[in-house]
């Protein structure tokens, strides 16, 4: 197929599995069209995206490796890219401004600096599960736990205030709507981002605290060299929104997974199968980002008998690459706990690997035995005709989890 042939990816995300089926059978790298019309390639296996991943000739800043970049303004639908690559932070830099924004804030996300965070997200957790127990009924667990438990935790990490709470969580769910490419949904986040962060950034000025905006806002005060204005304001959104966001998404897709496999999680309880195991397969089928945009390439480049021109745009398709039978056999699109799937990329791989991963295990691997300790007897409330997707082809989660925590 030629550019001229470009698959138009579903907005809503309605079939994310099916989508990827459909675009590997045309190829290891096929180039599609994201919402608004914006023209992307996307990989559509796990070999050729660790490849692109891994290729230093594959960049993430789109002011200087994105042929397009100069004609962002002049196309109106194209302005929901701007929360993912008109942002300057580490998720869309290159080289060295890589390397020195990342250096800021990998420290207080190492290994040992997470543990320490555990008996906090245990605390919280057991808060949020208190109050399931006192309802009765159907309740929606991503609104009652998934979405709370790393909502609150990330927020008390970078002191947010609680006047803020809702604020932040309407932002970055607006980021990861896909559904609407129209320029007032663009000039809202834009709005929000331009008047949510800033009241944080001011709120921690006059209340400083043991939090990291507090660092970070130092930091910037102290030494302008190592962090501008404008990437102090984009690297809370990032850190902020992809610290929680995710992470919701992790915990309801390992719910819902383990909901519909009762013979999975009946070996999960006695012990057959590991927590770990459940997170990595979650991660594999079912990954909280689905595909991300954007990366850009330096120079030509070729996959396969495919060149892809220097300067053009490519997704970063974790969904499709956790869903290739080529790497995970012919039933890579069935849940299985105990496949052992430990490659997966959902948190990236190379220089730009989540710096939250740790964190986002530890939530998970607190949050899911504890609920199923807690609610032996829980079951959805719906069928699976009955979960909706959120509306993203970037985000992979449901909008609602209706359950029975009782049975």
């Amino acid at each position: 197929m030629t550019v001229t042939d470009r698959i138009a990816l579903d907005p809503l995300g309605a079939d994310i599995p099916g989508e990827s089926a459909r675009l590997r059978a045309l190829g290891p790298i096929v180039p599609v069209e994201l919402p608004g019309g914006i023209p992307a390639w996307a990989p559509t296996g796990y070999d050729v995206l660790k490849e692109l991943i891994l290729d230093p000739r594959v960049s993430k800043d789109p002011r200087r490796h994105w042929k397009l970049w100069p004609e962002v303004g002049e196309h109106p639908s194209w302005g929901w890219i701007m929360g993912w690559v008109g942002v300057v932070n580490m998720l869309s830099s290159y080289g060295p401004d890589h390397t020195r924004l990342r250096k800021l804030v990998a420290p207080s996300f190492t290994h040992r600096r997470t543990e320490a965070m555990r008996p906090r997200v245990e605390a919280i957790t057991a808060e949020l599960l208190d109050a399931l127990e006192a309802q009765d009924g159907v309740v929606d667990l991503r609104e009652g736990f998934a979405h709370p438990l790393p909502m609150r935790f990330i927020c008390e990490l970078f002191g947010v205030p609680e006047e803020l709470h809702g604020d932040t969580a309407r932002l970055i769910a607006a980021i990861m709507d896909t559904s609407d490419p129209s320029p007032e949904h663009a000039a809202f986040v834009q709005q929000q981002i331009g008047t949510v962060l800033p009241a944080l950034i001011a709120h921690k000025r006059e209340h400083p605290g043991d939090d990291l905006t507090t660092e970070l806002i130092r930091v910037r005060d102290e030494d302008g060299d190592r962090l501008s204005d404008e990437e102090l304001l984009y690297t809370l959104l990032l850190v902020i929104g992809a610290g929680f966001e995710t992470t919701v998404n992790l915990i309801g897709n390992a719910v819902v997974a383990l909901l519909q496999r009762p013979e999975q999680l009946a070996a999960v309880r006695s012990g057959e199968i590991g927590w770990d195991a459940v997170v990595d397969e979650t991660l594999r089928v079912h990954p909280s980002i689905a595909s991300l945009p954007l990366r850009f390439a330096v120079t030509d480049l070729t996959v396969g008998d495919v060149t892809i021109p220097a300067g053009d745009a490519i997704i970063t398709t974790y969904a499709a690459a956790g869903l290739d039978p080529a790497h995970y056999g012919p039933d890579a699109d069935v849940f299985d706990a105990s496949r052992g799937a430990e490659d997966h990329m959902a948190f990236g791989i190379g220089v730009h690997r989540c710096i939250g991963a740790p964190l986002a295990r530890v939530e998970a691997l607190t949050a899911l035995p504890a609920l199923f300790d807690r609610f032996p007897a829980l079951r959805l409330a719906v069928g699976a005709e009955g979960l909706r997707q959120v509306p993203s082809f970037i985000a992979f989660g449901w909008q609602e989890i209706p359950v029975r925590p009782h049975g």
